[in-house]
């Protein structure tokens, strides 16, 4: 397989012949203001501009899309996205929103969704605590993420926007996947805590993937409330001695696994 760090959660996916762009977020630096009542709403987003050229990023053959809040399915997404690409959504909620901006085959994940060759498994996740998710549900909505597999390729979980909880053990339990994408970053809603990943939910995964998972962590420092950057997880896995399977891509950096 081929993985590429685009920009936040948008990653490039070549696997078992067949190219998969997930989470699309393509507007230009600083397009939109921050998002209210999170950290550094102040900042406008994207905080950086896209270094893949946009031919490359939409040069695929399916869309997969965890969730549809606006820093992983964005205007300018459904704007740029081929009409006819198929897509692929987590429920009909996220479907008919899709749909409703002109996309001609929208599908929904299951836990047996084939496409190319690839088998698709819908995932868990869980975006935020059990007390952040009582407080503001209907903010943080539900999430998923993906497991693919091919009889010619290794196993990858895309773990989408989640903090490390049961649901996230279930799933390296069931697959035993060989590479993890984690959406990192820390994103941090005050007086709430953390509603994606940071470094010590990255290394909760580094532990329970082992002793071979290769992790590679993104969803980094391009929207205003990733408080976690790229140099403190590198330092942060120095430390813990994770640099061996841990893998923390600059934008436009790719890996063959």
């Amino acid at each position: 397989m081929k993985i590429k760090q685009v920009r936040h959660a948008t990653v490039l996916i070549e696997y078992g012949d067949t190219r998969f762009l997930v989470d699309p977020y393509l507007a230009r630096e600083g397009a939109y203001p921050g998002f209210e009542g999170t950290a550094n709403s102040h900042l406008t987003n994207p905080r950086v501009e896209l270094k893949t050229p946009i031919e490359e990023i939409l040069g695929v053959d399916a869309v997969i899309v965890t969730h549809t809040h606006a820093d992983h399915w964005d205007e300018a997404a459904a704007s740029l996205v081929p009409k006819s690409l198929p897509v692929f959504a987590q429920h009909q909620q996220d479907a008919d929103l899709i749909r409703s901006s002109g996309f001609t085959d929208v599908r929904v994940l299951t836990e047996d969704t084939q496409f190319g060759g690839v088998t698709l498994i819908k995932t868990p996740g869980q975006h935020g605590s059990d007390e952040a998710l009582a407080a503001i549900p209907e903010i943080l909505g539900r999430v998923c993420g993906v497991v693919f597999q091919h009889g010619d390729e290794k196993t990858l979980y895309v773990a989408g926007d989640t903090v490390w909880n049961r649901k996230v053990q279930d799933t390296l339990n069931a697959f035993a996947p060989d590479v993890i994408v984690l959406n990192a970053g820390d994103a941090q809603v005050p007086g709430l805590g953390s509603v994606t990943m940071n470094e010590e939910d990255v290394q909760k995964v580094y532990e329970a993937a082992a002793p071979n998972a290769t992790l590679i962590a993104v969803h980094m420092e391009a929207v205003n409330h990733c408080v976690l950057t790229r140099q403190a997880l590198r330092e942060f896995s120095a430390g813990k001695g994770m640099t061996d399977r841990l893998l923390v891509p600059e934008d436009d950096e790719g890996y063959s696994l």
